[in-house]
């Protein structure tokens, strides 16, 4: 699998460089933190300095990860749409926009002037831009879906590992489990769990890892059953090299070309879920900006068509990221298909 490999050739012996997995873990890490600290810490001043590493990590990032992906015009076209709002909710603190939650002037249309305030998208039923507004609300929205999506596959990763390499009583109750959570629909789990233990970023986490490591579990236990009959797995065991090692060192390497296809889709799944679970009021809670927040409270006003746009901003700025999800996924299954 060459899906985090550059492509030889026209690129320049930086970005090459920049194209290596190590690399584009610590760009991400560079970009992801800040912004997690950022989101956790409500916002607040003191968090806000550490953003301006991850502007430039972004950019990198983009760069980088063109670069590598020059097979697939259709994986980059889905990194450009997914980078775009990356780099904004990196970025957003930093660029003079309005309170997001500050009322102005309800109703007001997009394209329209109120109480000294332009509205390039117009105003929603409180008053309060919906620029400001939308741009404020990605950063929720990837903070915690990409966030639950990670651990869900920390845990999915290691219990697929454990049941297809170590077998035995391993994969007979770990692989019980799994079809037991399994056998109810996602969705159904999401509301139960969130019911009881309540509606937060924190539970979100919870909720997906729950219902979404098991399916994890299992593309990686049927990876696994079949690395583990190759030589190089052999090898490493006459070299009397320890269970823990073989699975994270051999095995798990030489399975991250489907996993990556696979986080890319799931990515777009989970922001669906949050989207979903917010707009049914068990997801991310008022008052900041939040695109399914935007969605429920529009839902009403939007059955006017002049107030229609209230609706359509966040669920096309939702959708645009969905799409650009799973463009790269598509973009990175024709790339492995031709390795």
């Amino acid at each position: 699998m060459t899906l985090l490999a550059p492509a030889t050739g026209s690129g320049q012996a930086l970005l090459r460089r920049m194209s290596r997995p190590a690399t584009l873990v610590a760009l991400f890490a560079a970009i992801w933190l800040p912004l997690l600290a950022y989101v956790l810490d409500g916002g607040r001043e003191v968090t806000r300095p550490a953003l301006l590493i991850a502007v430039p990590s972004s950019l990198l990032l983009y760069l980088a990860l063109l670069a590598a992906w020059q097979e697939s015009g259709v994986a980059r076209f889905g990194l450009t749409i997914v980078m775009f709002w990356i780099l904004v909710a990196v970025s957003v603190p930093f660029l003079g926009l309005i309170d997001p939650n500050k009322p102005i002037a309800p109703f007001a249309l997009p394209w329209s002037e109120k109480s000294g305030h332009f509205f390039p998208l117009g105003a929603d039923l409180k008053g309060r831009d919906m620029l400001a507004r939308m741009l404020w609300g990605c950063q929720r929205v990837l903070v915690w879906g990409i966030s639950a999506t990670a651990v869900a596959y920390a845990i999915g990763v290691m219990l697929g590992l454990a049941a297809g390499y170590l077998g035995g009583w391993w994969d007979r109750i770990i692989s019980m489990i799994g079809n037991v959570i399994l056998s109810f629909p996602v969705m159904v789990l999401f509301i139960l769990i969130l019911n009881y233990i309540g509606a937060s970023g924190f539970n979100i986490i919870v909720a997906v890892t729950f219902a979404s490591s098991p399916a994890i579990m299992r593309i990686v236990r049927g990876l696994a059953l079949d690395l583990r009959t190759r030589e190089f797995v052999a090898a490493a065991q006459t070299r009397g090299e320890g269970r823990l090692r073989i699975m994270l060192v051999e095995i798990l390497p030489n399975a991250r070309g489907p996993l990556i296809v696979d986080a890319c889709l799931r990515l777009g799944y989970t922001t669906v879920a949050i989207t979903t679970l917010t707009f049914l009021g068990l997801g991310l809670q008022p008052p900041d900006a939040d695109w399914g927040l935007m969605i429920r409270e529009a839902a009403k006003a939007a059955l006017l068509w002049k107030f229609s746009y209230m609706l359509m901003i966040p669920a096309l700025a939702v959708s645009s990221l969905i799409l650009g999800f799973n463009l790269m996924a598509d973009g990175l299954r024709e790339m492995s298909l031709k390795d």
